[in-house]
């Protein structure tokens, strides 16, 4: 009997909250939606979150405003939604990077299976392995020679520990057995006019922001880490044709908001999510930057959350192995 009046008193005191809950979506959003990147403008990640984001502003009625917080490896940028008002007029886009840092950094002030909610993924985004166009050598085979010779002298670059670009180039050291310099910056926007200037002699990040400068000749794009060549860039031999066998790096993206953000809330940002990944322009633009979205069937926060415990999984032994830590 204690049990049932229990239950009955839990199922009286939710209803004020789904109440709330449902009334907070009817009216949402009331104002400008923030969309925190946690990296510098011009990066990979800033270029496609910007692009959903103008195709949700529509679709949401309000604008989406994108809010670039870069530094510690993209903690910084999230913690700023953590800490946010759980309303939904903010909310987070970023990259597999959220999934390393717990295993990067051993005191991160939150966790992101319990401090954010899960609106959706939006795409996964293979990476490509670039060279100064000043390089001596127009192959990936010709780099791993040169790397060998010089080991240390090698200038790597990376967006900072945790991101995308770090991730691919620390398995490409431990795929070819050589550490190299490691040049951090604060995101990728930087680094291409570095490459370009022959200042840092390979990069490995993704397609959506390496491909324009591939296609330019402005950097060597000398392997993709996928499976198969891209149509998008089928002059680029995959990684194994180009002599570094079972090297595949995807990196994958996706909407999160503050933790006790209301469900209906949640769905809201789902639906917008949708349409967006939809939108014919968006899926043309994206076909181009050989990064297509996700099946709409992964784009829910529940396939979005179970996704991002197997990810904390994944890579949790690899990071750990690497001996590679933020504090």
């Amino acid at each position: 009997m204690r049990f049932v009046r229990r239950a009955l008193l839990a199922a009286a005191l939710s209803v004020p909250y789904l109440a709330a809950g449902a009334a907070a979506a009817q009216g949402f959003p009331t104002q400008p939606i923030t969309m925190i990147i946690p990296f510098a403008p011009g990066g990979p990640t800033d270029v496609v979150g910007r692009m959903l984001g103008e195709v949700m502003s529509r679709e949401l009625g309000q604008p989406v405003l994108v809010q670039n917080v870069g530094g510690g490896g993209g903690t910084i940028g999230v913690n700023r939604v953590v800490q946010a008002r759980n309303d939904g007029h903010t909310i987070l886009y970023t990259n597999i990077g959220i999934a390393t840092q717990p295993t990067l950094y051993r005191r991160l002030p939150y966790n992101p299976l319990t401090d954010l909610e899960t609106i959706g993924l939006v795409t996964p985004t293979p990476m490509v392995i670039s060279l100064r166009p000043n390089f001596p050598g127009t192959t990936l085979a010709d780099f791993i020679a040169y790397a060998r010779q010089r080991r240390d002298g090698v200038n790597l670059a990376n967006a900072g520990l945790g991101s995308a670009s770090q991730l691919c180039g620390t398995l490409l050291q431990a795929a070819l057995g050589i550490n190299f310099t490691t040049v951090s910056y604060t995101g990728s926007g930087p680094i291409f006019p570095e490459l370009m200037a022959g200042r840092i002699d390979v990069y490995c990040d993704q397609t959506t922001s390496s491909l324009p400068f591939v296609r330019d000749n402005r950097i060597r794009g000398v392997a993709m880490a996928t499976a198969s060549r891209l149509p998008q860039a089928s002059e680029i031999p995959t990684a194994a044709e180009a002599g570094l066998p079972n090297f595949e790096v995807s990196i994958w993206h996706g909407f999160y908001a503050p933790r006790g953000t209301p469900r209906p809330v949640i769905d809201r940002l789902n639906a917008a999510l949708r349409v967006a990944i939809q939108d014919p322009a968006v899926v043309a633009r994206l076909n181009d930057l050989a990064s297509p979205p996700e099946p709409l069937d992964r784009v829910t926060p529940e396939a979005h959350r179970a996704f991002l415990e197997a990810e904390i999984n994944r890579w949790r032994p690899i990071l750990q192995a690497a001996g590679q830590f933020a504090d």
